[in-house]
């Protein structure tokens, strides 16, 4: 009996000791509560919403990219990506309408994202802006912004501008002015799943991105679009691995179209990372260095012999021998042994110095990455055969653009400027944030020395080797040139060549050189005869163009002087001053006592073609009848006004239907004729472009 009683007291204590535990229990887990809710609540809100909420990045849009003229090169489009949650939606029917509609995509496809079993469905492509408006509010369709790089004038000078690469720029300019293109990022938040992946179309913008700035550049679109299908007509018409053409301006350094096309037709920056050997071009400077250096001038005669001289071993021969000349005609011709024989007279030192002043051997200061400086190799390590390489442009690299800014030296009285690509930088605002002005680098030569190089390259193009690149309205100073290519491993690969061509014009005023290489043309090679007829081709065409940055006037004062200067008979008329660049090879030579004319001295390196007469008086005195030029293409009809003295202006695609004045009207060199294209109010056709990876 007495076992029961201590039984129950025993059970008794157990249950108020579990009862006292349990009371102290929940008095533990409501004083944790307590803390968790009211003392560390702040916290662990803060917590939850770090764990499904994080800060990114809003990227901010590039920069624009724009030519002269103010023409878009490289835009940043928006665009939005498009992501259905199937199981989040109200109505699927509806929505698939919805998203129909607003994108535009066929109705199965819309169907089949808002039926399928998985979480997400991006749907493919990318869509405008108004799809973001259209679909706003709809349940379980989620948009997000994106930022892609536009190139509206497609693959045209893709080279020189570069691309973009996961934000990045990468190569031309939108390399080497990222951080001026690239803006300041904005920031957001941004909603997550439990497994920390962002939720398509949850996010807080909390500070808006900065967009990056523009770049202008100094390219004109226009020329470089002449450029390039000049460039490609050559490769294509003479089978050419691929070539190089740059057009600038001497007087600023300003590079106005640069055009790289490599085997298979592929644009690259090869006139700027890719020197060679350049032959005949380099000519000018041995006789500018001869002239500067007060160690021959242009009348000293040279024997030639039979157009092969050896010296220190080597035998440097002639195309054709040309006997005894004179140091200009030598040039003219381009006569190896001529030119060598004269550079005896500089020392290695001058030699090296003077064609160091024309910018060989080291980096133009183009504002592109990757340029290469060639090789000019110290007279410390010179052969003996050196000397008389360098004299006709061997053992010595320089890239295109090189060459095009030396010879702008001479069109420019003798200044070497520095090649520019980019005129200003603009902020987001279009305020200048800085502009890059035309920079001397040197003075090389006097201007009597450039000028009297100059007088000698106008006769090389009118009756030495450069007769191809002539004009009809205007004198032309240039220099052809072959050379031979080199293997990879060294030497020379046979039958190989660099046919190249440098001119300026008009030469009494230079406001343009155009330099042209082709890379191992199959047939003729020689540069007077493949590179040549594009530096004409290229020159007509500018000529033709709609807003050809030229001083239109000066143009049309020069080809008045030229035709008056051309009219035979008693029509014509004096003029008070006469370009030294103008004076004929004729009086030149007769001065000196050296036969010229039919029968005279023969080219080296082509034919001389006659230039057909473009400039049509009317029957009024000094006055000219306008041509019907009903159904021509514009830049032809053009390119014929402009042959005519005439300025010329028109707006728009198609073939020419009209001009004003009427055709048959009576015009004066300097007048402007407007020219009626296509039917009446269309506009050009805008090219689909091409757009990048960022």
């Amino acid at each position: 009996m007495s076992a029961e009683p201590s039984s129950r007291g025993s059970l008794v204590l157990r249950r108020r000791f579990l009862l006292v535990l349990w009371i102290l229990a929940g008095g533990f887990l409501l004083a944790r509560a307590v803390e968790l809710q009211v003392a560390q609540g702040a916290e662990w809100r803060a917590e939850a919403d770090r764990q499904h909420r994080m800060q990114g990045e809003v990227a901010a849009p590039r920069g624009s990219i724009l030519d002269r003229s103010g023409v878009p090169l490289a835009l940043s489009h928006e665009t939005f990506r498009v992501s259905v949650a199937p199981q989040e939606l109200l109505d699927a029917p509806e929505t698939a309408r919805a998203l129909s509609t607003a994108l535009e995509i066929p109705a199965d496809e819309a169907e089949r994202a808002v039926a399928s079993d998985r979480r997400w469905v991006p749907l493919p492509g990318r869509f405008p802006p108004a799809a973001r408006e259209a679909l706003q509010g709809v349940r379980g369709v989620y948009v997000e912004r994106e930022l892609r790089r536009f190139y509206p004038r497609g693959t045209l000078a893709r080279a020189v501008l570069g691309s973009v690469i996961d934000g990045d720029g990468a190569g031309g300019v939108e390399q080497a002015f990222d951080n001026h293109l690239q803006g300041i990022p904005g920031a957001e938040i941004r909603a997550r799943d439990s497994g920390g992946r962002a939720i398509p179309g949850e996010s807080w913008e909390i500070e808006p991105p900065r967009p990056g700035g523009e770049v202008i550049l100094t390219l004109d679109w226009d020329l470089q679009e002449i450029a390039h299908e000049a460039l490609k007509d050559a490769v294509e018409a003479n089978q050419a691995r691929g070539g190089d053409l740059i057009v600038t301006d001497p007087r600023t350094g300003e590079v106005l179209a640069l055009a790289s096309l490599s085997e298979g037709g592929v644009s690259g920056l090869g006139s700027i990372n890719t020197p060679y050997e350049p032959g005949s071009t380099l000519k000018p400077f041995t006789v500018a260095a001869l002239l500067e250096l007060d160690k021959a001038a242009m009348t000293d005669s040279v024997h030639t012999m039979d157009g092969r001289w050896t010296t220190q071993g080597r035998t440097i021969s002639d195309v054709q021998p040309v006997g005894t000349v004179t140091l200009a005609r030598a040039l003219q011709v381009s006569s190896n042994v001529g030119i060598a024989k004269a550079a005896d007279a500089l020392t290695p030192a001058e030699q090296y110095e003077m064609l160091r002043d024309f910018g060989f051997g080291v980096p133009s200061g183009i504002q592109l990455v990757g340029e290469i400086g060639g090789a000019l190799r110290h007279p410390s390590r010179w052969s003996r055969q050196s000397r008389a390489s360098l004299a006709i442009g061997y053992e010595i690299s320089a890239t295109p653009i090189q060459m095009a800014m030396a010879y702008g030296a001479l069109a420019n009285g003798g200044v070497l400027m520095e090649p520019r690509v980019v005129r200003e930088l603009r902020d987001s605002q279009g305020g200048v944030v800085e502009s890059y002005e035309p920079r001397a680098v040197r003075r090389v030569v006097s201007e009597e020395t450039a000028a009297e190089v100059n007088r000698a390259l106008v006769q090389a193009v009118e009756e030495g080797t450069g007769t191809r690149a002539g004009l009809a309205s205007f004198a032309v100073a240039g220099k052809s040139g072959t050379s031979r290519a080199h293997l990879p491993g060294g030497g020379y690969e046979v039958g190989a060549y660099y046919s190249s061509f440098v001119g300026f014009f008009p030469a009494e005023d230079p406001q343009l050189v155009v330099f042209v290489k082709l890379d191992r043309p199959r047939g003729a090679y020689y540069g007077g005869a493949t590179a040549a007829p594009v530096t004409r081709a290229t020159m007509e065409a500018v000529l033709a163009a709609r807003t050809p940055p030229l001083d239109r006037q000066a143009l049309a004062t020069i080809a008045r002087a030229h035709q008056i200067r051309e009219t035979p008979g008693p029509a014509a008329r004096p003029v008070a001053v006469q370009p030294a660049a103008s004076i004929s090879a004729g009086a030149e030579l007769s001065a000196v006592g050296v036969a010229s004319g039919p029968g005279s001295i023969p080219d080296q390196e082509a034919v001389h073609l006659a230039m057909p007469a473009l400039l049509q008086p009317g029957p009024e005195e000094g006055g000219l009848r306008l041509p019907d030029l009903q159904g021509t293409a514009p830049r032809s009809a053009a390119r014929r006004l402009h042959a005519m003295g005439l300025s010329v202006i028109w707006e728009s695609a198609g073939p020419v239907r009209g001009s004003e004045p009427a055709p048959g009207s009576v015009v004066v060199q300097g007048d402007t004729i407007r020219l009626l294209t296509g039917p009446p109010g269309l506009a050009p056709p805008v090219a689909e472009g091409d757009w990048g990876d960022g």
